[in-house]
């Protein structure tokens, strides 16, 4: 079995999708129609833009997943999926790409999800951290014991990595004990805010309505879902799973362990870089792993 995976956020890099472009022209055709859709040329800043354009909110979100639907599409019959899955922003990009979305409806809710994501961070100061070298249930409990402040498990990464989540001052004391707990590392993150934390609960809200009020189909594979790590199938599970994403942890620990369990042999990564390839080889070093090409 072959599961396709897309990236999220923090994979973007400057030139992303030219190749794309200038190779496969049904791509182009999705790329010249995100700009019109978008009303600005997202295209300029990914191919040609610096860093600093590429790591606004209004661009970040929309341009990965620009590059990753256009890359599903480039490939045409190739892209072949028993199974997909994205990671957070991913999980959109897995949605259009598996035909349960329409490119301009996820295109239209992903550009929604940034900005909406962007003002909850600006409500109020907050952050992330990744833990390396501790156990699920040690983070949760450490997390657990810190009662005046927010800080939750936020990405579950894989075996020994998970991002926590909250205010400043959460996240700082979290590390603080997470270290005392025997942590090797608990690495500050350069992000804007608290992301799928309670802290995102004003975007949660602006973007449910969205999400409910979008068609969603039966898509050609079952999609594994950020907040249960489970197979799913049926529209309204996914529109639901989708609302309550923001303010959840993204379980891709244990989408990746359902994933190999259900057979999946070959994991094929949709989009920039490759940080998910790495996540899956740390889970099981038998897995056959590659990077989306078009011929």
């Amino acid at each position: 079995m072959k599961a396709y995976v897309f990236p999220g956020q923090g994979s973007q890099f400057v030139g992303m999708g030219k190749d794309l472009y200038d190779k496969s022209p049904r791509a182009k055709e999705y790329f010249l129609k995100a700009n019109t859709l978008l009303k600005f040329k997202i295209t300029d800043l990914m191919f040609e833009g610096t860093e600093e354009d590429l790591k606004q909110t209004n661009v970040t979100q929309p341009a990965v997943f620009l590059h990753s639907v256009c890359l599903a599409i480039a490939m045409g019959d190739e892209f072949a999926p028993d199974l997909v899955a994205g990671h957070s922003l991913g999980e959109f990009s897995a949605l259009v790409a598996n035909r349960s979305m329409t490119f301009e409806d996820g295109l239209r809710l992903v550009s929604k999800r940034a900005l909406a994501m962007q003002k909850a961070c600006e409500l109020q100061p907050s952050t992330m951290a990744a833990i390396l070298g501790l156990t699920d249930s040690v983070v949760e409990s450490v997390c657990a014991s810190i009662k005046n402040e927010i800080v939750v498990p936020a990405n579950y990464n894989g075996p020994d990595q998970i991002v926590i989540s909250g205010s400043v001052e959460g996240v700082a004391l979290a590390c603080e004990k997470m270290l005392a707990a025997g942590a090797k590392r608990a690495l500050p993150l350069k992000v804007g805010g608290a992301f799928h934390s309670p802290l995102m609960e004003p975007a949660r809200l602006e973007l449910a309505e969205a999400i409910a009020t979008t068609k969603i189909a039966r898509g050609i594979c079952p999609i594994y879902q950020n907040v249960t790590g489970q197979s799913v199938t049926d529209p309204e599970i996914i529109k639901k799973n989708l609302i309550a994403q923001l303010t959840s942890p993204v379980r891709w620990t244990h989408i990746m362990s359902n994933m190999i369990a259900s057979g999946v042999k070959v994991v094929i990564e949709v989009g920039p870089g490759n940080v998910l390839q790495g996540m899956f080889k740390k889970i099981d070093r038998n897995i056959t792993t590659q990077s989306a090409v078009i011929i």
